[in-house]
């Protein structure tokens, strides 16, 4: 408490032209200052229509999951796998574009901008998807919505940390992560029907036109990022939003904060070359490599895998989907209720760790020692156990903790980069999965996810500082000391 009541006093040169009087008096409204939080529901309306963007990503991540079959008898290319698979990848194609460019998107409209123009692809791609009379119609669909699905995310992860109280940055973080999980869920719930309504899959798409174009009209009305503006040098705009997000009596403490790390050179143009070489590129690595292990621990490899190891069980693999989406949903929650109190840096190791046990069951379960019921209940135990302890930790964390590390200056062009890296781990992964399976066998390429999440545990207890309470100006100032 007293360490912080230091930092926060004058130089030596002004208080010599203060009295005892008026230094008690700045003390006494330090500890004063110190001891209250703002309150945290002003914020909240705010990070609830930000996540709509964390929605439309899971909804768009899942919604031709179900309906893949229906899609490709009706436009043509029917038991063509390389055309089944354009589908799903062109997403992803699209959202490395995104992603590469939300840095600069971010920076040069403001944040509430980049997420409306984060929605207008996304209603456009839907649209034209759900219209579509040819694969390539279908593919420049799944392109622009891609597009948004790359913007959307690192938005949404910088709007929410800069506009939230430092109390419960963690819990509104994890608001991201849980609206992926529901846009997941309501995607297979939507897709339902596909199988007993003829162009059911059509639907699926034009549904998620309502909450785009929520999230497009809802922003018009939301605060901007403060942050934003102060580095505009738009100063009286950035109090009012304070006042808006933090209450009238915070304001002045809030740009306080802001002034400490303002070393004069926001409006400087950040460029690659710093990013990748200069004095940030500690905290851009460490961004880049939490993002690759995220993706290298195997998740996608499992959610790809998950409905033939249910099947195996004999669960259908609706039900395996609810199994999974249940997983996820509730490792989120539990997440959200604990990154205030445990810390971030703690939620990582315990998850990795987690999935490396995880991961060992899936070898076990994999052996020629076991074989039979033991065998299938294990794997399905181990895939649940795996998505759960995945959304403690690895799934939310990271996406949260960049923003908090990164310093203001380059704090949206960084997630950008590092936003890319998660984009094309991703790409690759899904892409050699099945092969690597199908060389490898099993047991080898869960061992080689499994030496990924230890790997992943190792380089966090080195690498990650805990921000868990600490304002973004404080953490900034911690780790530029440190370069």
């Amino acid at each position: 408490m007293w360490s912080h009541i230091y930092q926060r006093i004058p130089p030596k040169d002004n208080l010599n032209q203060m009295d005892m009087e008026d230094d008690s008096a700045l003390l006494q409204s330090s500890v004063d200052e110190e001891s209250s939080n703002p309150p945290w529901g002003l914020s909240l309306p705010y990070v609830l229509v930000a996540t709509i963007s964390s929605f439309l990503f899971g909804y768009h991540l899942g919604v031709v999951n179900e309906p893949l079959e229906s899609i490709s008898s009706d436009l043509g290319f029917s038991g063509d796998t390389l055309a089944e698979g354009l589908v799903v990848s062109t997403c992803l194609a699209g959202a490395f574009v995104g992603s590469l460019f939300s840095g600069w998107i971010a920076d040069g409209l403001g944040r509430r901008r980049a997420f409306q123009l984060c929605a207008l692809p996304m209603i456009l791609g839907a649209f034209v998807s759900a219209k579509s009379k040819t694969l390539m119609g279908m593919l420049l669909g799944r392109i622009l919505v891609g597009t948004g699905m790359g913007l959307g995310p690192p938005v949404a992860a910088l709007y929410v940390t800069e506009i939230s109280p430092a109390f419960v940055r963690g819990t509104y973080g994890s608001f991201i992560q849980i609206a992926t999980c529901l846009g997941l869920m309501g995607s297979l719930l939507v897709g339902i029907p596909v199988k007993e309504i003829s162009g059911w899959w059509r639907v699926c798409f034009l549904v998620s036109i309502i909450p785009a174009a929520i999230l497009c009209l809802s922003m018009s009305f939301c605060a901007e990022s403060p942050h934003w503006l102060y580095k505009r040098g738009r100063i009286i705009e950035a109090e009012a939003e304070f006042e808006r997000l933090l209450g009238a009596s915070h304001v002045k403490s809030a740009v306080a904060e802001l002034s400490k790390s303002d070393r004069g050179d926001e409006s400087d143009s950040v460029t690659i070359s710093e990013l990748l070489y200069g004095r940030h590129f500690r905290v851009v690595f460490i961004g880049s490599a939490l993002f690759a292990l995220q993706q290298l621990s195997g998740i996608n490899a499992v959610f790809y895998f998950s409905s033939a190891v249910f099947r195996s069980a004999g669960v259908p693999s609706g039900l395996a989907n609810v199994f999974i989406g249940v997983a996820n949903l509730s490792g989120s929650i539990i997440a959200m209720a604990l990154m205030d109190k445990l810390g971030r840096r703690v939620l990582l190791l315990w998850s990795f760790m987690g999935m490396a046990m995880s991961m060992l069951l899936q070898v076990a379960s994999a052996s020629s020692y076991l074989k039979g019921s033991g065998a299938l209940y294990l794997s399905v135990g181990g895939m649940l156990m795996f998505v759960l302890t995945f959304a403690l930790g690895a799934g939310p964390v990271p996406s949260l903790l960049l923003p908090e590390i990164f310093p203001s200056r380059i704090r949206a062009k960084a997630m950008a980069v590092c936003m890319s890296v998660h984009w094309v781990i991703n790409f690759f992964v899904g892409l050699l999965f099945l092969r690597l399976l199908e060389l490898l066998g099993p047991s080898l390429l869960y061992s080689i996810f499994g030496a990924f999440c230890l790997l992943a545990v190792i380089f966090v207890k080195r690498n990650v500082m805990e921000t868990k309470g600490k304002s973004l100006q404080e953490i900034e100032i911690a780790l530029l000391s440190q370069i």
